[in-house]
């Protein structure tokens, strides 16, 4: 691979994982010995306590999930190490079998204790009541009482049981190797600048993300070909794809028969803590107000100077090209962007660079995007990127620090309390993205540079509350068509995935033919079916969250640490109730979306300041 001098940062490719502390500087020994451990501890309390759950009383129930929670922390630490080694490169054969290994073993650990789940959900409704009103819960009391939201869907000891062992050689599986095809992917891309600046001719040998960041290229030539090249490379695994997603759709399917769900998102729902009118209610709101991302791509091509954009401008920038920024400024930047807001979360954020938590570098075989892995509450959370030098990635940085600071700090809740729900997991991650845009926004020099970023907001905006709407539409299309239809050929997910994505567009973006098929390499269809509508919750959850801190200033932020702090301990009603925000209001939703239109507003003014040239694509 070439790497160009915006792919490559001598700076950030110092930036690479220390695993260790998660094995006890022990590498994969440390691994084997903490499932060793973990399978012999889960043994032993299932010789405890299988078929004499109904006996525990309350200080019997709390001892024993403490003991379930030793046991996911050693058995957490052993997968953290594992998935986060083949993250790095997925090509590795070594990493692969050892991300299977523990799969396997952590599959016999989840099959050991399943009986518990089963045991306690089989409790009437009085006594788990009884059980769950004792002192000394508080670490596990909102876990517990969650789980008996899913007794409709429980089958048999013997049935889930199968399940869970199945689930290894199935599943997890496909998900694997959708992950190894995808990284794979290397694009021939045009580079982003040629000698005097525009594109060249020739092309380099990258990998797909860096291939996808040439979509942000000024030069509209450089653009295309880059899709093109996208769509070439896409091409060769097409089948492979798309066979791999039909499987795990039909899988889903029976998953949800078995379990009498009531339609394929219920499930997600549910683990949301989410009822599914309220998510519907958040999707048909988001779609009612289709016009806002329309009016956003006419003022665009007016800006670049065209009739009307194609999907391969969406994300052009509209006044110059995107500034390079070295890591150091970066990390800098975004340090400061934390400490100046809380000292407390500017200490949290620099554990991660002091502590070599952050892996940054482009690499081949790398896992493509960004994001944080919680770890285990013993244990600190680690962050990946695909580090490409551009001011963009810095608000990428500081997206993914805002889940790990809502990660360390959530972590004083212990293992059962770790994780918000997806609804609520993307709230600090884009607070911390806002709150590094207003110091860059505070630092722009001229009416130019301003609209860049402005531009930059509204189209992340955009991406994540109408593009990720329009791909829950995908996802519903498509599993309603596998129950109904059977097996769909490659050509049919390229119809559908146009489908929801021209509902959102309208006529005010071109849909090229070759993105017909670049629904194929996006993990989130594959890997965690239907969670996509949560970054819309989580996008205009956040927003709504920034704007209270704007109102109210420093008095703000003991509330908004309370409730990273609480990390999953009380249900989402309850966490957005510390920082003044009330979900259940039918119209919170129109309230967060007023929000992403006033940035539109902000953006056109700034065009008419700038004096609405723009600049020749």
């Amino acid at each position: 691979m070439t790497d160009s001098p915006s792919t490559f940062d001598a700076d950030a490719a110092g930036a690479a994982w220390d695993l260790e502390p998660l094995v006890d500087g022990e590498g994969e020994p440390g691994v084997e010995r903490l499932l060793d451990l973990a399978t012999a501890r889960a043994r032993a309390f299932a010789e405890r306590h299988e078929g004499r759950v109904a006996e525990l009383d309350g200080d019997g129930l709390a001892a024993a999930m403490r003991d379930l929670a030793e046991i996911q922390e050693l058995a957490g630490r052993a997968g953290s190490y594992a998935m986060l080694w083949f993250s790095t490169d997925t090509q590795d054969p070594p990493r692969g079998a050892l991300v299977q290994r523990v799969q396997e073993r952590g599959t016999e650990i989840e099959t050991a204790l399943l009986f518990f789940e089963l045991e306690w959900a089989a409790l009437p409704d009085e006594r788990a009541d009884e059980l769950l009103a004792t002192d000394g819960l508080d670490f596990c009391r909102h876990y517990l009482h969650t789980q008996r939201r899913y007794r409709p869907h429980l089958l048999s000891q013997p049935e889930e049981r199968v399940l869970a062992e199945k689930r290894v050689t199935g599943e997890s599986a496909w998900a694997r190797l959708f992950s190894e095809l995808v990284s794979a992917v290397e694009v021939d891309a045009p580079p982003e600048r040629g000698a005097n600046g525009a594109g060249g001719s020739a092309t380099e040998r990258v990998p797909l993300d860096a291939a996808l960041s040439r979509l942000t290229a000024p030069d509209r030539t450089v653009r295309r070909s880059a899709a093109e090249a996208i769509t070439a490379a896409l091409a060769p695994g097409l089948r492979t794809r798309g066979y791999l997603f039909n499987t795990l759709l039909h899988d889903k399917a029976v998953d949800d028969r078995l379990r009498g769900y009531r339609n394929w998102l219920a499930s997600r729902n549910l683990a949301n803590e989410a009822s599914d009118e309220s998510v519907q209610a958040l999707v048909e709101a988001v779609r009612a107000r289709y016009d806002v991302p329309q009016r956003w791509y006419r003022l665009k091509a007016e800006l670049l100077g065209i009739e009307r954009i194609a999907d391969y401008d969406r994300m052009a920038p509209v006044v110059g090209e995107d500034e390079d920024m070295p890591w150091p400024e970066a990390r800098e930047l975004v340090l400061d962007a934390y400490a100046s807001f809380s000292p407390e979360l500017g200490r949290v954020a620099r554990g991660f660079f002091d502590e070599r938590r952050i892996d940054a570098p482009l690499r081949p075989g790398k896992r493509g995007g960004a994001f944080c892995a919680y770890t285990v509450p013993s244990r600190q959370p680690y962050v990946l990127l695909n580090w490409t030098s551009k001011r963009r990635d810095a608000l990428t940085l500081a997206h993914e620090l805002g889940h790990g600071v809502h990660a360390a700090l959530g972590a004083s809740q212990g293992v059962f309390h770790h994780h918000t729900p997806l609804t609520l997991a993307e709230t600090a991650s884009v607070f911390g993205e806002e709150m590094l845009f207003a110091r860059l926004l505070e630092q722009a020099a001229d009416p130019a540079s301003r609209l860049a970023l402005l531009a930059g907001s509204i189209d992340d905006s955009i991406a994540t509350v109408f593009r990720q709407t329009a791909m829950n539409q995908f996802e519903d299309k498509v599993h309603s068509a596998r129950r109904e239809q059977g097996e769909l050929p490659p050509d049919r997910f390229g119809e559908l995935w146009i489908e929801s994505q021209a509902e959102m567009l309208g006529d005010s973006v071109e849909l090229t033919e070759g993105y017909t098929t670049w629904w194929s390499y996006i993990p989130h269809f594959i890997h965690t079916p239907g969670y996509v509508y949560a970054y819309a919750y989580g996008q205009l959850l956040a927003l709504s969250v920034y704007e209270r801190y704007l109102a109210e200033g420093e008095s703000f932020v003991p509330d908004y640490l309370e409730m990273l702090s609480a990390g999953g301990s009380r249900s989402p009603e309850e966490l957005g109730r510390i920082v003044g925000v009330d979900l259940a209001d039918p119209g919170f939703w129109d309230s967060g979306l007023a929000l992403v239109e006033r940035q539109l507003e902000q953006a056109e003014a700034a065009a008419r300041e700038v004096g609405g040239n723009g600049r020749r694509a």
